[in-house]
């Protein structure tokens, strides 16, 4: 079945959508009344729904059943990502959904080659939410991550407070064999505990952001003995943290 995250009820036990969802519904999948949709709220609860009326602005959905799906990480991941070039950080943004990221933030890096355009930042980081929420649908997540607005470095460590954990992914740290460091602060978080972790774009971070970063109280970690591109490096990541927290403690 088809899902759909839904901004509004029309009460308890109806869903009201419209919108880019709402033409999906009528002219992409040409569903009609009596069709079935699963429609997700914004707490995350999940209900199978039957299309009971079609108007040219909306669908409305009556709950034929509530689910109970637990399709999130046990702890919050955001993935901080150094601007990369091209279209990058949709593949990250998408493929990071997909594994369970809860929040994107990416930053301006020394070395980012793309320069943050303010007049073009609206239709930016409405397609990169659009491509989170599809992706969202798709892999049958609770939430859409949200897509923070690009942020300068100083802000980046600013924001950086509001979080239980704090690793960077650095390059020099996997050439020198640095292997503990993820891992132990895997094992040392618990449910509901937050973790922000930063990647570089693809030139790397550069030794005075990093010193920054270890000021700052972030981790230094490596990812392997290989180096990884700066779009593969999030998602091993993300891949590493659903083996700990839902598969090996099963």
């Amino acid at each position: 079945m088809q899902r759909y995250f839904v901004k509004q009820r029309a009460n308890e036990n109806s869903f009201v959508i419209d919108g880019d969802d709402h033409h999906h519904i009528i002219k992409v999948m040409r569903m009609e009344i009596g069709d079935k949709i699963i429609c997700v709220d914004p707490n995350g609860e999940t209900a199978v729904c039957e299309i009971a009326k079609i108007t040219d602005e909306q669908v409305v959905a009556d709950v034929v059943q509530w689910k109970d799906e637990k399709s999130e990480l046990p702890i919050s991941i955001t993935i901080a990502s150094g601007l990369p070039k091209g279209d990058k950080l949709e593949w990250i943004i998408q493929k990071g959904t997909e594994l369970g990221a809860h929040e994107f933030i990416p930053f301006a890096a020394r070395r980012s080659v793309v320069k943050w355009d303010d007049k073009k930042a609206a239709k930016k980081i409405e397609r990169w939410q659009k491509i989170a929420k599809e992706a969202a649908e798709q892999s049958h997540r609770g939430v859409v991550p949200e897509i923070i607005s690009p942020l300068n470095f100083k802000a980046l460590i600013e924001k950086s407070k509001n979080f239980n954990y704090k690793l960077v992914a650095f390059e020099e740290e996997s050439r020198s064999g640095e292997t503990t460091n993820f891992s132990s602060t895997l094992q040392a978080m618990n449910q509901g505990d937050s973790l922000l972790i930063v990647f570089g774009p693809e030139g790397g971070l550069t030794e005075e952001e990093v010193q920054v970063l270890k000021e700052n109280n972030f981790a230094l970690c490596g990812l392997g003995p290989r180096i990884l591109r700066t779009e593969t490096a999030p998602l091993y990541a993300l891949a590493a943290v659903s083996y700990h927290f839902e598969l090996m403690r099963r």
